[in-house]
């Protein structure tokens, strides 16, 4: 009789665990199919099951005739769930650390009409304005913007803008983050992005413009978000065609 479904999370965890650990730095090879097996007492086809997730969420790569080895120098941006970029970095094998630019209080009237709808903002409604910099290992790797309706989190400070907003949301100020409705496309970034993120002028990036939501489809957080596409890779698992829902897209 085979492992069990949890078994199988589990495996994959304490697999991650060790890859957070100074065993097992980014460049390095990884545990064999068979070390697995012998070490967590399972299959071997559970454990190159575990193997393949790993590969999968970007954290190994394969390489033929090789072996599995810790993945080095690429972030990834899981396209289908909200992770925090802090829990990303270190789960990378790097030490993240933010830059908070600025730290502003505003008005509806302060802003775009795109920024009023998005968060469906009320006349003169305040708002919180944060520009950050994101980095891993010391190396900038995000430029943030990002326009936050004050009302779910009035005593939010620049201090607290330093760590990862999702924890300070969902901890302190006891908020539901249900999920956010993104666009991605590629840009060039400007003289002044490519300053902050330390690359050269005109050098392709990723932009994200995104609207956060908490329960109920309220707006929380309305950001543009500037990646740096040389160490940044967006992924995502797709499931099978199916001939009942047709693909929904649109062109620019």
């Amino acid at each position: 009789m085979g492992k069990p479904a949890s078994f199988h999370q589990e495996l994959i965890t304490k697999l991650r665990k060790l890859l957070r650990s100074r065993q097992f730095v980014p460049g390095a090879q990884f545990l064999t199919e068979r070390e697995i097996a012998e070490r967590f007492e399972t299959s071997r086809p559970t454990a190159n099951k575990a193997l393949s997730s790993l590969v999968s969420q970007g954290l190994l790569e394969f390489r033929q005739g090789a072996g599995t080895f810790v993945r080095e120098s690429v972030l990834d941006y899981d396209l289908q769930r909200l992770v925090s970029f802090t829990d990303k970095a270190r789960a990378a094998g790097k030490e993240p650390s933010t830059q908070v630019l600025a730290f502003q209080k505003l008005s509806a009237a302060d802003v775009s009409d795109e920024i009023v709808q998005a968060l469906k903002l009320t006349a003169n409604e305040p708002l919180l304005y944060i520009e950050r910099l994101r980095l891993a290992d010391g190396q900038p790797v995000i430029y943030e913007r990002r326009h936050v309706a004050a009302r779910h989190c009035p005593a939010m400070t620049k201090t607290d803008a330093k760590g990862s907003l999702y924890a300070f949301w969902t901890a302190k100020c006891k908020l539901t983050i249900s999920g956010a409705d993104e666009s991605i496309r590629a840009v060039n970034a400007t003289k002044s992005q490519a300053v902050h993120l330390g690359v050269a002028a005109n050098a392709a990036c990723l932009l994200v413009i995104a609207t956060g939501f908490l329960d109920g489809g309220v707006p929380l957080w309305y950001e543009e978000t500037l990646y740096r596409s040389d160490v940044y890779e967006f992924r995502n698992q797709l499931g099978g065609v199916s001939s009942a829902r047709p693909a929904v897209g649109r062109m620019r």
